[in-house]
Parts: structure tokens; sequence; C-alpha cells
């Protein structure tokens, strides 16, 4: 986006300057809830497939982990997970997930990007390719938003910070840094100072200002400062009923909050659940996390079908990679990429059905599904064409998605 004008951005900061002392500007009709959305569950760490989405009961490599039954006939998934179980018919089991990287950093980019690391270029995340693709007109808040998440892996990459996402902790704290810390009429006279200091520093160096784009970002903030749609964010207003259901955890109230800011128009939410590295004693600690991530799951799923969101929502649960066959020496499993499994749901994506497998053993999984695969299936169950290019800061061409869509995965 190109930076404001001065006669743009004058004009905002004495919208705000109005606003701030008692009047309420003039504002564009806030966007309509449409379009393509993206919802991603990561589950940061690398899960346990075993003990999640691909059990093995009664061999040696499935440890003491029992299967339950879900809604589809002869599927099965762990016993931790019986609420995800009857949702089941409407999400997609990808069993058989492959990638190249081991490592959690190089694992989350790359599963998070669909591009293998590299160290000339940073490639951006699915949320920014999709929010660069899809713009949100009138948008007041964010249109990419990172709940939970401790790292900094999703990122907007070489199309810049524009499209990187908001991040925020758990929704039951308030949103940092909405509120001015100082009376309406000081921070009125703050902003009005700022302009001043704004238009001098453009004057004098405006190569310098344009490419900054601290004026665009200044007026985004103080939009957002204000719009009603922060009021997404505040997952307490829910019934008590809503709440329960997702679960009186962080992650829980993560997901609620997903589902109310794509009820606003915002693209793509994120929510990571952290803990799924067992080297340790993994039984226990899958069990554990478990019982976070199943109502939280199974309670988005059906919100977002019984809200009319599912049609034109993708949901993607998953981590970067899985856990070995083999169980440790202290009762854990250790980093494998090798065939790991991923939750698809909504858009296009045709639930009830797994694809690929594993075996009894370390050997390669049947039917492997590559992470440019999944990206690109996940482009295609949004109606966007995976082979669209963008253009990197040095006029190289790249694809949304370096692979082709699952076609079984997709009506």
């Amino acid at each position: 986006m190109e930076p404001l004008s001065r006669r743009t951005f004058t004009s905002l900061s004495l919208g705000a300057f109005a606003y701030l002392v008692g009047g309420r500007p003039t504002r564009a009709a806030p966007p309509t809830p449409d379009g393509p959305r993206l919802v991603c569950l990561w589950l940061h760490g690398g899960p346990s497939q075993l003990e999640t989405f691909d059990p093995k009961p009664g061999l040696a490599i499935g440890g003491p982990t029992r299967a339950i039954d879900t809604s589809v006939p002869g599927i099965k998934l762990a016993e931790g997970l019986p609420q995800t179980a009857e949702q089941l018919q409407h999400l997609a089991l990808i069993r058989s997930m492959v990638s190249q990287e081991g490592d959690h950093e190089r694992g989350n980019l790359f599963v998070r990007s669909g591009y293998r690391p590299d160290v000339t270029l940073e490639y951006p995340t699915l949320g920014a390719l999709l929010t660069h693709e899809e713009p949100v007109d009138g948008a007041e808040i964010p249109s990419y938003v990172s709940i939970l998440d401790p790292t900094d892996y999703s990122k907007g990459g070489y199309l810049g910070p524009e499209v990187a996402p908001f991040r925020i902790g758990d929704p039951r704290d308030p949103v940092r840094d909405i509120q001015p810390r100082v009376s309406d009429a000081r921070q009125a006279r703050r902003l009005e100072g700022l302009n001043v200091l704004e238009e001098g520093f453009a004057g004098r160096r405006p190569y310098a200002e344009k490419r900054s784009k601290h004026r665009d970002r200044t007026a985004r903030a103080l939009e957002m400062m204000r719009s009603e749609h922060l009021a997404a964010f505040e997952v307490e207003d829910e019934p008590r009923a809503v709440r329960a259901a997702y679960g009186d955890t962080p992650f829980g109230r993560g997901c609620l909050a997903a589902r109310r800011l794509l009820e606003v128009g915002v693209r793509c939410v994120e929510v990571t659940l952290t803990g799924w590295d067992t080297h340790i004693d993994n039984f226990t600690e899958t069990s554990k996390l478990c019982e976070t991530l199943d109502p939280a799951l199974a309670s988005l799923t059906r919100e977002l079908r019984e809200r009319d969101l599912w049609q034109d929502t993708v949901l993607v649960c998953g981590g970067e990679f899985g856990r070995t066959p083999r169980i440790n020496k202290t009762e854990g499993r250790d980093h494998w990429p090798k065939g790991f499994s991923m939750l698809l749901g909504g858009g296009r994506i045709r639930g009830g059905q797994v694809l690929g497998a594993t075996g009894d053993g370390e050997e390669a999984p049947v039917d492997p599904v590559s992470v440019q695969q999944l990206c690109a299936t996940v482009f295609a169950g949004l109606g966007l064409d995976p082979t669209t290019e963008t253009i990197s800061p040095i006029g190289r061409p790249l694809k949304l998605a370096d692979g082709e869509p699952l076609k079984r995965l997709l009506v």
C-alpha cells in the first residue's frame, strides 16, 4: 500500500482529534464478512500422530493409547479426542504428511509458508499471502491475527509488514495499547504535534518518509483504536455455555476469538497450542494437551458450520512434524517428519475421508503428501489458484504454493 498523502493524513489526524474531543468522524462502511477465510490451529512442538489422529492400538509402536470410533465408519482417532471424533464427518484427515525439515524453526517456517527456509529470502506465511491476495476493503482492525504464538514464525516476509499478523495473547486479557494512556485533550494535542513533525520530516527527507510508511501505520493504529470491531476480541461477552464448550483455557478462548474475528471480516486467524515437543513422558503430556485441543477444535468446527461460515472458511490443524513410531527410553517420542497427520476442513474441502496411511513401523507412508501439496490444497480450498504469482523484491515470480492441490480432497 502506498503511503498516505499529506492531505489524507491531515484529515485522518483531524478526524482522530474530533473523535477524541467528543465527536465521531464519518467512516466508511464496515467490511462485509464474506470472501475466503482461513483459520490455522498450530500445534507447536510436533504432535504425536499416534496419540491424536493416527492411533495404532495393539502394536508395539502404539503404546498404551486406545482408539475410538468417529462419525465416519471405519476411521478411528485416539481416545483423547472424543468431541473431534464426532465432527470428523466434516473434516478431511491426511495421515501421510512428509516434510524435509525435522527442526522446529525450519519445520514451522516450511509448513506455514509452503517454502523451505532460505537465507536469501523471507517467505510470507499462508495468512499473509491470503491477506495480500484478498484485502479487506474498509478494514478497521488487522486482517491477519495470531493468537498465543510465542514465536515469530508467522510473518509478512517479502510482502512486507503490511500483511504481517497482529499478535495477541490470551483473549481474556485486554488487547494492549488500544486505550490512550493520557486524557483525550492531551492525546489530541499529541496527535497535532505528531502531524507537524511528520510534515517537517516529509519535507526534508521525502524518500525516507515514503519508505518508513510511518504515516500509514499511525493512521491505521488510530482507526483501530476507535473501531467497534475490537469487540470481537472480547470473548467474555459470549454466553457462559459457549465459553464452556470451547474450554476454560487460553487456547479455547483463542479459538472462540477466532470465530468472532472471522465474523467481522478478518481474513486469517491463527491460534497456537504449545507443549507438543514430548521427548519425555509423551503419553501423559499428550493426554493433557488433547484435553485442551479437543473441545476447542470440535466447538470451532461446529460453530463455523452453524453460523454459515464453513463454506468460505478453510480450517487447518497440525504441527511442523510428528513423533517417531519408536518410543524412547524416557517414554517419549522424538522428531519425525516422515509420516505425520494434518486435519483440513471447510471451504471446498470434502470432509469425512482419510488420505494416506502409515505402517506398523518406520517405513514410508502410503500416498505421501508433501507440505507443498498441503499448502496448494489450502489455497484451492479457499477458491484461489495456487499458481497465482507474487513478485519478490528482486523481481522473482513465486507461486502462492509450489505444489499440486490434492484433488481427492476437493469438491
